[in-house]
């Protein structure tokens, strides 16, 4: 989902409103009721901005397995802005907070004059961001970890009042939408590498019956005869198998 895509899903979104248990409660059904994780994250994305003090723009990164970085949906575009930055910098509090250990809490109060993140504060700033607070996904897991909840103040110190504790939650309920689709994917490619692994030894089965059957020799002479086709041929074992469990009648 695009970042315009997921702000006009947002502006579908109701607003969170009422206390905060309700709020929590709404987005708790939403991890068991959404059709998509993008529909978690942009609900969990838009609370955020609600109840967290002075929250301007808020966005979630994901980190991929192989180290990258991408934002899935972001309250403005603009605030992708930011974190592409960071991930073209290698520095910043989205990026920080997935190596953080602990909470992950990372944060800065003016980027302007920043210590934390001095190649990338001073270029959001001038982007227009004062003040910046990041939460890696999961809160207290050991880095790296998937991703962050990042919230961005166009002023000074504006995130000073910001509660960390509902910011820790927040990004707990986004860190079990991420983590569940991560399981579910996994579980997927798990059950197609069994099926593949399965395929392979029927297949392989056969092709040693029929050298079996037709030569007269052993199941480990056949399996040898199918392997030094393969490495002779440069053909993956299987392959050599199905072809001549295909062939069987010219054999």
């Amino acid at each position: 989902m695009s970042v315009d895509e997921s702000h006009e899903l947002g502006d579908e979104l109701p607003t969170p409103a009422g206390s905060l248990a309700a709020q929590f409660v709404e987005l708790a059904d939403v991890l068991l009721t959404a059709p998509t994780v993008n529909e978690v994250l942009t609900k969990v994305m838009y609370a955020a901005r609600a109840v967290v003090a002075d929250a301007g723009e808020v966005s979630v990164t994901v980190r991929a397995p192989d180290g990258r970085f991408h934002t899935p949906v972001a309250t403005a575009l603009f605030a992708e802005r930011l974190d592409v930055l960071q991930y073209d910098l290698d520095e910043g509090p989205c990026v920080e907070a997935t190596r953080t250990p602990g909470l992950g809490l990372t944060a800065s109060a003016d980027l302007r004059h920043s210590v934390e993140f001095p190649r990338w504060g001073p270029v959001a700033a001038e982007l227009g961001v004062r003040s910046v607070l990041a939460v890696g996904l999961f809160p207290g897991g050991e880095p790296p970890r998937m991703g962050a909840l990042n919230f961005y103040s166009p002023v000074p110190n504006g995130l000073d009042g910001a509660d960390r504790d509902i910011a820790l939650i927040l990004a707990a309920h986004a860190s079990t939408a991420l983590a569940t689709t991560t399981a579910f994917t996994a579980s997927e490619l798990e059950s197609a590498q069994l099926r593949t692994a399965l395929d392979s030894r029927d297949v392989i089965g056969q092709a040693k019956g029929i050298l079996m059957e037709r030569r007269g020799i052993s199941a480990d002479e056949a399996f040898e005869v199918l392997r030094a086709a393969s490495q002779n041929l440069n053909i993956k074992l299987t392959d050599v198998a199905r072809t001549l469990a295909a062939n069987r009648a010219q054999i």
